[in-house]
């Protein structure tokens, strides 16, 4: 059975504006996935359908094989995290109050135990505390615990956004311009914790990343697929995309001439 996230043949319209039209990709367990193209490529699109906030009006969408209709609020439920643009981060909760949020979906305890106060939501909540304080240490931020976001570098909050995504323990997860409002040394640290996140001995996850700087996705990417008016123009290696003239055509909007000669 095929595993992980796939689109097959998808297409989606508002009115009479195609945004997705016949795309089909997929995410495999141990693979970072990038999708890139220009402004209004339909990237925003399809991280929306991925993530159950749009339905699509053609084809489908698989997990493990299976069909799989995304809602937003049982993503976590099936292993599957994501950040947003702009971080997300709840305003009125300190760093580790949010991460613990993230991790909230695989509590142990009941509802009614942890409304009524009892020991055993008692110890669920030292546990799920515990585990938010593992995961923002992981990613170098356990210092911020205290603090709420609002007084935190955006670098810092992009971190604590993605802390809050791993704390569910997903194994896949979805990535929407996780860079944006970085520099150059963030944005390499971001690189480097892409990397591992497929490879790590505990909990690793897939990694679809929806992004627009280039550089931070030819350095992190297994398999890139490149986005144009709403279709798959290209995908394949960071390697071969490199070198793909419908890339160059998609971003510049005519064929490269080389060398201008």
């Amino acid at each position: 059975m095929e595993q992980g996230l796939a689109l097959h043949h998808v297409g989606v319209r508002f009115g009479g504006l195609t945004a997705l039209d016949d795309v089909s990709l997929r995410v495999a367990p141990g693979q970072v996935v990038g999708v890139i193209g220009p402004n209004g490529a339909g990237k925003t699109t399809l991280f929306n359908v991925l993530c159950g906030f749009v339905g699509p009006h053609e084809g489908s969408l698989t997990l493990d094989g299976r069909p799989f209709r995304p809602r937003p609020h049982r993503l976590t439920r099936l292993g599957i995290a994501r950040t947003l643009q702009g971080t997300g981060l709840f305003a009125g909760l300190t760093v580790l109050e949010n991460v613990v949020a993230g991790a909230s979906h695989a509590a142990r305890a009941g509802f009614l135990a942890a409304l009524l106060g009892l020991p055993r939501s008692d110890r669920e909540e030292r546990r799920l505390r515990r585990h938010a304080l593992a995961v923002l240490d992981t990613l170098g931020v356990a210092g911020y615990a205290d603090a709420v976001p609002g007084t935190l570098p955006f670098a810092v909050r992009q971190r604590v956004a993605l802390a809050r995504a791993l704390a569910a323990r997903p194994r896949l997860l979805l990535l929407d311009e996780p860079a944006g409002g970085l520099g150059g040394e963030d944005i390499a640290e971001l690189a480097e914790l892409i990397r591992e996140l497929p490879h790590r001995d505990t909990d690793p996850c897939a990694v679809l990343l929806v992004e627009h700087h280039m550089d931070l996705v030819m350095s992190v990417c297994d398999e890139i697929v490149v986005l144009d008016f709403g279709r798959v123009v290209a995908t394949g290696t960071p390697e071969a995309i490199r070198d793909d003239p419908a890339v160059a055509d998609a971003y510049l909007g005519a064929a490269v001439d080389e060398a201008a000669a």
